[in-house]
């Protein structure tokens, strides 16, 4: 497993990324129990940046249990303690560490209790990325992911190189990660619409005019903070993009995810979005589909009991462009997946935690293959293409 170097390596990273600016802050961690010398490193750093953590851990088999056991009702699962959320709104900063060894402990759960997580989920969303104004701008937070034989099985990978993608992922030096950041970011200065088109179907456009450029280098920068920009996924390497959530139009195809609730395996979705907004119906894959589905719909309704201004569940929310040197393939693992060299993503649902108008239950990313096209239209009116087959035009 993961050496003890490299651990305390990660740890380093992750609490940077949370940007612990006063004495005294309080910081919540959770993750698994295969993950606890993460965490306690974890904790251990956040002590010597003069934070105050606190550690909760769970296990593969306490999930599945829960999921599992007939005797615990999706009823009673649905009610979130109310214990737990004041100890969220009394925190300042949240870490959360891929709490899962096994991602297909939720695959194996129903339906039914995996909505009831979303209920239970709620209101402490609401506080985490102050989706109520009562709670603005919310609290500083980091998901970082971790390895696990378990995990790399489930991808069908090696595990050596799920270990590579995620702990390399985290270990790119910081100077380096800026360097790479900072060169792609210049390609989108003063754009208007971003064109992306692939070999393997898609083919759409999205408005960024004047919505904030977030490099993603791992670090919660203090401009960041000021712009109301609380957190980010670890590994890093990642240029994005709140665009304007009412406006574009096209296709995109992402050959591999995982459903957001259940982490079953979904491939070779082709999705369809218009005036900014994703055509539920009109979305195809070769497999796992209804869940895909299903999670969306489940979104929107928890949206519409929420009684929202305006239900944003299927706009646009997010545009990336993947670029950390050490993720190269696709397996299923969102937090990788985004960060492939030469990819680009798309989200629907919630932004208004990296700066836009949107708020949704769910914010789910969906990437093209590493050989994305595309082509920049300026503000003045030119127009210049800065990616050919995942590699950028110098």
């Amino acid at each position: 497993m993961v050496e003890k170097e490299k651990i305390k390596l990660c740890a380093k990273n992750i609490v940077k990324a949370i940007n612990i600016k006063n004495k005294g802050e309080n910081v919540l961690i959770r993750g698994g129990v295969y993950s606890q010398d993460l965490l306690e490193e974890i904790a251990l750093e956040v002590y010597r940046n003069d934070g105050i953590p606190i550690i909760t851990s769970t296990s593969d088999y306490y999930n599945e249990t829960v999921f599992q056991d007939s005797s615990i009702s999706s009823e009673i699962l649905e009610i979130t303690p109310l214990h737990y959320l004041k100890l969220i709104e009394n925190i300042d900063a949240y870490i959360v560490i891929e709490p899962d060894e096994d991602p297909g402990v939720r695959s194996r759960a129903s339906r039914e209790k995996l909505n009831a997580k979303i209920k239970y989920f709620a209101p402490i969303k609401d506080v985490l990325y102050g989706m109520k104004e009562e709670y603005a701008p919310g609290k500083k937070w980091c998901y970082a992911g971790w390895p696990s034989k378990k995990a790399a099985n489930y991808y069908g990978i090696e595990y050596d190189l799920l270990e590579k993608f995620i702990v390399g992922g985290i270990s790119v030096p910081q100077e380096k990660m800026n360097e790479i950041t900072e060169n792609l970011g210049s390609y989108f200065d003063d754009a208007k619409k971003v064109y992306v088109t692939d070999d393997l179907g898609t083919d759409f456009w999205v408005n960024i005019q004047d919505r904030a450029k977030i490099q993603d280098n791992g670090l919660l920068s203090d401009d960041r903070i000021a712009l109301g920009l609380l957190g980010g996924n670890l590994p890093a390497g990642e240029i994005f993009f709140p665009p304007h959530e009412k406006i574009g139009e096209g296709t995109l195809f992402c050959p591999l995810t995982r459903d957001r609730l259940s982490n079953k395996i979904i491939k070779n979705i082709y999705l369809k979005f218009k005036n900014g907004q994703l055509l539920i119906d009109e979305v195809t894959a070769d497999e796992n589909l209804s869940d895909l589905v299903n999670t969306f719909k489940q979104s929107e309704k928890m949206d519409v009991e929420k009684n929202l201004p305006e239900i944003r569940t299927y706009n646009v929310a997010e545009l990336g462009i993947g670029c950390n040197p050490e993720i190269t393939k696709a397996v299923g693992y969102i937090l990788t997946d985004e960060k492939i060299n030469g990819s680009v993503h798309v989200a629907f649902g919630s932004n208004k935690m990296m700066g836009g108008t949107s708020v949704s239950q769910v914010h789910w990313d969906f990437v093209t293959a590493p050989q994305a096209n595309i082509t920049v239209e300026y503000k003045d009116g030119t127009k210049k293409q800065v990616m050919d087959n995942g590699k950028l035009v110098n």
